[in-house]
């Protein structure tokens, strides 16, 4: 089990009469609550990809009974019929997972948060330097921009998530999902480095920014170097506080809990970053 030591607020208590220091309390993390915060992950990423190519997402059986709202998502028009076939198997992909993981948690699981699939995606622009608006869903290059954000993040996520999980069969299925998204992640990257600037530039951009929010883990890519891995070609890890800092789209450090692709947070107990 992995645990987690919640910081101390000042008791109020003057110099002079000082209160006797106590252990902090800690939260114990268990395969449930790493189960759902990648759920709330694949929400996300199905979210994406079923919106770009039905125009609709996820039903309310897949959402959960309190799902949030999610803003934005359109159908892209696809003009490369080999990429949009790319984008719907990625899209039945992430809609298993969604299921799949469902049905492991059975009543646990949580539901969909509040997704902003508009905002977020102007705010990551800005915050890279590709400019005040940018939208994944306006044709199949920006959509494959928009794609590249999330798969790099699932790989890490996931690979970070492995030596959490105490329950074997977790952890088999955990690695299944990681090397799905691995297969994803892989594909968006090859089909970058075949667009011309300023696709490949805004790609490295957003890595560039993920790398700041999320403690570095990011390859530059280019036509030569489309694998990210470290340099055992080890593929990179992240913890859950480094996914949360991408996600909410907030890299400094102290306590994130909210914004950019969940603006209400995350549903679960992995909900906060702890630094």
């Amino acid at each position: 089990m992995l645990t987690l030591a919640e910081g101390c607020s000042d008791d109020g208590h003057s110099m002079s009469n000082p209160t006797p220091p106590t252990t902090p309390p800690t939260t114990t993390l268990t395969d449930t609550d790493i189960l759902n915060f990648a759920l709330n992950l694949e929400y996300l990423e199905a979210e994406f990809y079923l919106r770009a190519v039905t125009g609709s997402g996820l039903t309310s059986d897949d959402a959960g009974s309190s799902a949030g709202q999610v803003t934005g998502g359109t159908q892209v028009q696809f003009k490369t019929p080999a990429i949009k076939q790319y984008a719907q198997e990625i899209a039945n992909d992430e809609l298993a997972h969604v299921r799949f993981l469902r049905k492991a948690l059975g009543t646990a699981a949580v539901s969909r948060p509040a997704i902003d699939l508009t905002n977020s995606f102007n705010a990551a622009a800005n915050a890279a330097g590709i400019g005040p608006a940018f939208n994944p869903f306006s044709d199949e290059n920006s959509f494959i921009v928009g794609a590249f954000v999330f798969e790099d993040v699932g790989v890490t996520a996931y690979h970070g998530a492995a030596g959490l999980l105490t329950d074997k069969k977790n952890l088999a299925a955990a690695a299944g999902i990681l090397a799905t998204e691995a297969y994803h992640a892989g594909e968006i990257r090859t089909l970058l480095t075949q667009l011309d600037v300023p696709y490949i530039t805004y790609a490295n951009q957003i890595s560039a920014l993920r790398g700041k929010a999320g403690g570095g883990a990011e390859t530059t890519l280019s036509a030569g170097t489309i694998v990210a891995a470290d340099n055992n070609s080890i593929s990179y890890g992240r913890t859950t506080d480094q996914v949360l800092h991408i996600v909410y789209l907030n890299a400094t450090e102290g306590v994130v809990k909210t914004g950019g692709f969940f603006p209400n947070g995350l549903n679960g107990t992995i909900t906060a970053s702890a630094t």
